[in-house]
């Protein structure tokens, strides 16, 4: 049964009161995101930037990545961006090292951008592992020369509750968001000795205007409406849930957490995690 209240098409209650924010330490920490212009990327961007992280953020689009990085300098913190395309190896390993400069140095690094590889065939796979995989990757390695020099370093990738059980059949998403847990699990212990932490943050159904939920709802109305009554919550989730998750899991607060894999999902998926 659904928790009562007032929802919005994506059956996201519109009058949870908001609470006291916990002092996450990250005031003064410098942080960059990748895929921040829009949905789950944007919200942990303004997340990151309203606990006072400087920032810098990165996306395709040139033009909404300079109206993000002046919404986030309203914030009071210094905000920085670049048009780019991850897959792009030396451009990408470039603009790391120049945003990273720009910014003072680097504490956290998040890692967000997908392909949305929705299918099973080698196209799919491909696009996959270029932008989800290699190109966290190539952040990665031309981020951690940075992150090795803070006393409060912190890497998390955004991957998905579908590497987590079979969800909507055979898709190459699943199996690279599967890859990428494992991924960020090895760095985690590779890096620990350096005192660099390493964790995944894995949302469950998110609904956002213009997003994949809400564009199934117009798409796909039965898929759509099953996957909300779905919900034990009664609810999707929203991009702040799993930004306010990022915001905690790369601050200070969470200093002894590494190689974890945190599941944003409002139980949707059943099963027993370890």
């Amino acid at each position: 049964m659904a928790a009562r209240g007032t929802y919005d098409a994506g059956g996201v209650r519109a009058d949870i009161e908001k609470g006291t924010r916990m002092d996450l330490g990250l005031k003064g920490k410098k942080a960059i995101v990748t895929g921040g212009t829009r949905g789950i990327g944007l919200k942990i961007a303004q997340t990151l930037a309203g606990e006072g992280c400087d920032i810098a953020i990165c996306a395709r689009d040139g033009a909404m990545v300079e109206q993000t990085v002046a919404s986030l300098g309203a914030c009071g913190v210094a905000a920085h961006g670049g048009a780019l395309d991850v897959t792009d190896s030396t451009a990408t390993r470039s603009w790391i090292e120049a945003s990273a400069g720009q910014l003072g140095g680097l504490d956290i690094l998040v890692a967000n951008v997908s392909a949305l590889a929705g299918t099973p065939d080698e196209d799919a796979w491909r696009r996959g592992l270029e932008t989800d995989i290699l190109g966290t990757v190539r952040v990665v390695e031309a981020a951690l020369p940075f992150l090795e020099k803070s006393s409060a370093a912190s890497i998390v990738a955004i991957a998905s509750t579908a590497a987590l059980e079979s969800f909507m059949g055979v898709r190459a998403y699943n199996g690279i968001k599967a890859a990428l847990i494992a991924y960020m699990s090895g760095l985690s212990s590779a890096l620990a000795p350096q005192g660099i932490r390493a964790n995944t943050i894995s949302p469950g159904t998110i609904f956002f205007e213009g997003g994949v939920w809400d564009k199934r709802r117009a798409d796909a109305p039965d898929a759509y409406a099953a996957a909300l009554d779905h919900n034990p919550m009664g609810r999707m989730g929203t991009p702040e849930d799993v930004a306010n998750a990022v915001a905690f899991i790369a601050s200070p607060a969470a200093g002894f957490i590494t190689g974890t894999n945190l599941v944003v999902d409002g139980a949707f998926t059943r099963r027993i995690q370890f």
